[in-house]
């Protein structure tokens, strides 16, 4: 399903789902998301639409996401644990995370394999496909193929930026591919709100010039660090905004609410932020800022500009970072960006269908069959299919989404109210026996950080590990809250922070 951002996908692809489901005799419709960030936005939307009077928190829409680590935590719980219908997905609806998709099919551990009986005779939905990890994508395409063909599985991939993975695209790709929505290029003509305009290098002077010279703006740069630094440079100005996974996600989500009623309102919003904004978040700007990246991120940032249609076209300006710490992007990053300027000499429209799949066609050939299965995992598999010697352990260890976990936190955010926050739930979590029920209410407090930060938070005793002996390290408050920052989030970079004491981090 290939729809241009602000163009409807996300209920026009559940709509579909429910009513595929209901002709075909399947079970469930499976909604897979990228990020965490989105799940609890788009099952919400679902509920709205869903939902009847009485209906209550609608329970047979289920989301299944954890930062807390699933696999340390069912075995102390007991078989009760095992039931739960979040992690059987024993529901019509689930909402789930890309990771614990993906990692569930590939896993060996019994907590994770209990609910693939349930992924059989369903839709699966893939939002926004475009972001499936490039070093798993073979593996990836492996499984969504298997489910298919084996399995009563109906694959929807749906996004404005459609990865080139049909068969003669993409080596082991998708074969009789059906496009669900009607007329791609013509909603592409008839949706295209924005212009993408190449502003060459800036420096961070010149861009704060620039986005304090507009009163609606978003800037999407690609580290954290960089967010900050820009941020900190335009903060004493009018409507000055910032948003990273250096916030949890109860801070987000306060944020996103209180943007969007300034700029209905017609209200100064400059708004600095890593690409989290992109896919997905419900925002509409009449400028837009990106620093170089691949052109499915470009695109998505396009989708928070003029997204209404106020405007005939808007413009989105892509800019590249001058060099300097916190500045570089990740080398996934910059390949993708080397393709997207590599696009842009042959195609005048970088948002066009054409451009999108020339795109995705050079980054597949560039990066070669061996970086699309980084892991091997293709390959363990088919050296042992003739003997049946699968090595599941292998695998299963070998297959992360996310390659370099980071680590949760548990932070003392309380949106200026006492009352609220996570400082009941972290009371109770000291003595309690078993914690799934308080962890999952924990998830919007927690912020990811590299190990080696919270082991520096501890050691500092800005943070405290809760009842190590029993969960070892799973539960780490953050007890010195003036590491929470309401306009930066969490400043893990110097565990010693003290405002009184005039340090920053």
């Amino acid at each position: 399903m290939t729809v241009p951002t602000g163009g409807g996908k996300t209920l026009a692809s559940l709509a579909f789902a429910l009513e595929h489901a209901v002709r075909h005799g399947l079970h469930r419709v499976i909604y897979v998301i990228p990020y965490m960030s989105i799940v609890e936005q788009t099952a919400a939307v679902f509920r709205d639409a869903l939902a009847e009077p009485g209906d209550g928190d609608a329970a047979f829409i289920v989301e299944h996401h954890s930062s807390i680590d699933e696999e340390r935590l069912s075995g102390r719980e007991g078989a009760a644990k095992l039931h739960l219908t979040m992690e059987n997905w024993d529901a019509p609806v689930v909402v789930t995370t890309a990771v614990q998709f993906f990692e569930s099919l590939f896993s060996n551990r019994p907590s994770r394999c209990r609910k693939l009986h349930n992924v059989a005779n369903s839709v699966v939905v893939l939002d926004e496909a475009q972001t499936l990890p490039a070093r798993y994508l073979r593996p990836c395409v492996a499984a969504l193929d298997e489910l298919a063909r084996n399995w009563r599985t109906s694959v929807v991939l749906c996004t404005a930026t459609q990865p080139a993975l049909a068969d003669g695209k993409f080596r082991g790709g998708f074969t009789n591919v059906r496009e669900l929505a009607p007329d791609p290029p013509a909603l592409y003509r008839t949706l295209k709100r924005t212009r993408i305009r190449h502003m060459g290098e800036m420096d961070d002077a010149a861009l704060a010039r620039r986005l304090r010279g507009s009163a609606q703006v978003l800037c999407i740069v690609n580290t954290r660090w960089h967010a900050r630094e820009l941020f900190e440079m335009i903060a004493d100005g009018e409507g000055a905004r910032h948003l990273t996974t250096l916030m949890c996600a109860a801070h987000r989500r306060v944020r996103l609410a209180e943007m969007r009623n300034a700029l209905t309102a017609g209200a100064a919003v400059r708004l600095v932020a890593t690409s989290l904004i992109e896919a997905g978040v419900d925002i509409d700007f009449p400028e837009v800022w990106r620093a170089e990246a691949g052109l499915e991120s470009l695109v998505q940032a396009a989708g928070r500009c003029n997204r209404e249609g106020r405007v005939a076209t808007a413009d989105v300006f892509v800019f590249q970072p001058a060099e300097g710490d916190g500045r570089v992007p990740p080398p996934e990053v910059a390949q993708s960006g080397d393709i997207m300027r590599s696009v842009a000499r042959q195609h005048e429209d970088l948002q066009s269908l054409d451009a999108v799949d020339a795109y995705f066609r050079e980054l597949y050939w560039t990066k070669r069959d061996e970086a699309l299965d980084a892991k091997r995992i293709l390959r363990a598999h088919n050296e042992r299919a003739r003997t049946l010697d699968f090595p599941f352990e292998t695998v299963a260890r070998e297959f992360r989404l996310i390659e370099t976990p980071l680590v949760p936190v548990i932070v003392p955010y309380t949106n200026g109210t006492p009352d609220e926050g996570p400082g009941a739930l972290v009371d109770a979590l000291r003595y309690a026996e078993r914690p799934g029920r308080i962890a999952r209410r924990l998830q919007p407090y927690l912020v990811q950080v590299p190990r080696q930060a919270r082991e520096a938070l501890i050691a500092a005793g800005a943070a405290e590990v809760l009842q190590e002996e029993r969960f070892e390290r799973q539960f780490v408050w953050v007890v010195n809250g003036d590491l929470y920052d309401d306009e930066i989030g969490l400043r893990w970079d110097d565990p010693t922070f003290r405002t009184a004491e005039g340090l920053i981090s």
